[in-house]
């Protein structure tokens, strides 16, 4: 351990030195050396002054335009900075300096930290994409696509099957129907220790029909740019859902024109790849092509993900959500789908849904299993609070 170290005053000032950056103005005098001179080096390169002059230890922007010197750059920050905060410095440096065409690169693809903002940006360059690049960013988004279902999958399964069973039970059963285990669990309080039995006054059981009917649910995802986070967990969501037999999952993506990807849910990065960040929007026209494809709507969730900015007719989107709920269909509207909080959006749109029984709100990709649950079980959803 250094003397610095053991000098509170001076490692004061060397954590400052680090904050202002070294030049006249940081006030500090405090000189830098080894790994907190090569530290400051990095952030100098992102977050320095973009006009004046360079001096010895002034900050200046200064990752240059090239991939080589970039891909050294998320090195150094790789070895500097815990995962969390690369990211967000990779998100800084695509911002401030401009850095989203390098990543067309292969190189400079395997040297990001993959996370669903870099996912986003990947995709919002899709088409401008070459040959070259496309398998290494499918790796990139499918490394990340894996982890969220790694950490999304199992809760959601088990949530929305618990959910499909507690519809699914019926009071009155035929007699092959009866589920005694949870019959007898019920009855407890009826047992006859002279007789040794318990009489049953309720049967829990399950239907034929019951049994054999799925849910049908349908995601409707803007696909504006500000949405990219909520594209890619509306993707991985979508692909879950698609797994379970008991539940029909199609998938719809917009922005002025409506993609239908449902035959691609079977990997979610093929469905990641076929949206195209960015663009209007006519959420009208989405759901539109929604309502067209409901059978069933008593068994039907409709789950819009949108900042609600509607280029389209808005008293027509605002009857096409009123008709769908009065036909039975079950309509949830979700701001975002993202751990980012909740964006801007339209309030007035907001509010003529709530007005209309379809509150708005931002939704974490934690929450959204029990949210889904509440709307095929027909409960309240669980709005968080302040939405």
């Amino acid at each position: 351990m250094t003397a610095e170290a053991n000098d509170p005053a001076q490692e004061r000032l060397r954590r400052w030195r680090l904050v202002l950056g070294g030049d006249a103005a940081d006030g500090t005098g405090h000189a830098l050396s080894g790994r907190d001179r090569a530290l400051d080096g990095t952030l100098a390169a992102l977050y320095g002054k973009e006009d004046g002059p360079r001096t010895g230890g002034d900050r200046s922007a200064g990752l240059g335009a090239s991939a080589p010197s970039v891909a050294r750059w998320l090195g150094d920050i790789r070895t500097y900075f815990p995962s969390s905060v690369v990211q967000v410095m990779q998100r800084d440096a695509i911002d401030r300096l401009g850095l989203a065409a390098l990543l067309l690169e292969p190189e400079m693809l395997q040297a990001v930290e993959a996370d669903v903002h870099l996912v986003g940006t990947l995709l919002s360059l899709n088409k401008a994409m070459p040959e070259t690049t496309r398998e290494t960013a499918r790796a990139v988004v499918r490394k990340v696509v894996e982890d969220l279902e790694k950490r999304l999958a199992t809760r959601t399964r088990a949530t929305l099957t618990g959910a499909l069973d507690r519809g699914a039970r019926v009071s009155r059963p035929r007699h092959r129907d009866i589920d005694w285990n949870r019959t007898v669990a019920a009855n407890l309080k009826h047992y006859l220790p002279e007789h040794r039995t318990v009489v049953p006054e309720r049967l829990i059981g399950y239907g034929r029909a019951a049994r054999s009917a799925e849910k049908d649910i349908v995601l409707c995802i803007d696909q504006s740019g500000s949405m990219a986070a909520s594209v890619v967990h509306a993707s991985v969501f979508g692909a879950v859902l698609a797994s379970m037999r008991s539940i029909s999952t199609r998938l719809v993506v917009f922005d002025t024109a409506v993609v239908d990807l449902t035959d691609q849910l079977d990997d979610p990065v093929d469905v990641l790849f076929g949206t195209r960040l960015g663009g209007g929007t006519d959420i009208n026209r989405a759901l539109a092509y929604c309502q067209a494809q409901i059978t069933r709507p008593a068994e039907t969730v409709v789950v819009l993900i949108s900042d609600l900015y509607e280029g389209g007719i808005r008293d027509e989107m605002l009857k096409r959500v009123a008709a769908m709920k009065a036909s039975g269909v079950q309509f949830v509207a979700l701001l975002a789908l993202s751990d980012e909080g909740t964006p801007a959006y339209d309030r007035e749109h907001a509010a003529a849904l709530a007005a209309l029984g379809a509150p708005a709100f931002a939704c974490t990709p934690d929450l959204f299993p029990e949210v889904m649950a509440a709307a095929m079980e027909k409960r309240p959803l669980p709005v968080p609070d302040g939405s």
